[in-house]
C-alpha cells in the first residue's frame, strides 16, 4: 500500500440512530467490538490519520473513541444534516490533499476497499467510490479540490448533491466486497449482515 501521507480519513459518527431505536454506534458486533468502534479501526489500517465527527452530547461514543487514539471533532450542529457534520470534519482537516469518508454504522467494509478508494484519489482521481452488484457504496474519496463544496455542505444528503453535480468526475471501483453497501439501520440489519458474513 502506498504511504496515504496528506490523506485523512473521516468517520462520520454524529447521527442519533433514531430508527435503530438505540445507540446504534455502540451496540457489541458478536465479536463484542462496538459498531462505530468496528468501523474506525478498518479506516484507521489505511488511513492513521483519522478523525470521527460526533455530535456534542455522546459522551459514551466520545469516551469510546478517544481511547481508540483518534482525534474527536464535535459537530455542534449535527442535528442540522450529515452535511453539517462531514463540513466540520473536513474544516478540522482544511489542509488535507485528499479525504475518505465512511459511516461509523457501516462495520462491514473490508480494508482492501479503503484503500482501493485511497489508491484512486494517490492515481489522480477526484472523487472515488466502491460499487458492488451495480450499487455504488463507501467509504467515498474526495479530492482537496472539492474542499469549498464540501464546507459549503448543509443538508441531510452528506455529499450525494457534490457527487451529482460532479458525476462525470466520479472514479468507481468495482468490488466483491458486499460491505461497502450494508449500513445499519435498523436492528434486523445488524442481524442479517451477522448472518452473511458469518459473524
Amino acid at each position: 500500500m502506498n504511504s496515504p501521507a496528506g490523506y485523512c480519513g473521516v468517520l462520520l459518527a454524529a447521527g442519533r440512530s433514531r430508527r435503530f431505536g438505540a445507540d446504534k454506534l455502540m451496540y457489541r458486533l458478536d465479536n463484542g467490538t462496538p459498531v462505530a468502534l468496528a468501523s474506525l479501526r478498518a479506516l484507521q489500517q489505511v488511513l492513521p490519520n483519522t478523525i470521527a465527527v460526533v455530535r456534542p452530547d455522546n459522551h459514551e461514543l466520545i469516551d469510546a473513541l478517544k481511547q481508540s487514539d483518534v482525534a474527536v471533532v464535535i459537530a455542534n450542529d449535527a442535528d442540522a444534516g450529515m452535511g453539517r457534520s462531514l463540513a466540520a470534519g473536513i474544516a478540522a482537516t482544511a489542509q488535507a490533499r485528499g479525504w475518505v469518508v465512511a459511516l461509523a454504522d457501516m462495520p462491514y467494509i473490508q480494508t482492501a476497499s479503503i484503500a482501493r478508494v485511497l489508491a484512486a484519489l494517490q492515481r489522480g482521481a477526484t472523487l472515488a467510490a466502491p460499487i458492488h452488484d451495480g450499487q455504488r457504496g463507501h467509504p467515498v474519496g474526495f479530492d482537496a479540490r472539492f474542499r469549498d463544496e464540501l464546507l459549503a455542505l448543509n443538508n441531510d444528503e452528506g455529499a450525494r448533491s457534490l457527487l451529482r453535480a460532479h458525476a462525470d468526475a466520479l472514479t468507481l471501483i468495482e468490488c466483491a466486497d458486499a460491505g461497502i453497501l450494508r449500513d445499519i439501520d435498523f436492528p434486523q440489519d445488524l442481524r442479517a449482515a451477522e448472518n452473511s458474513s458469518g459473524a
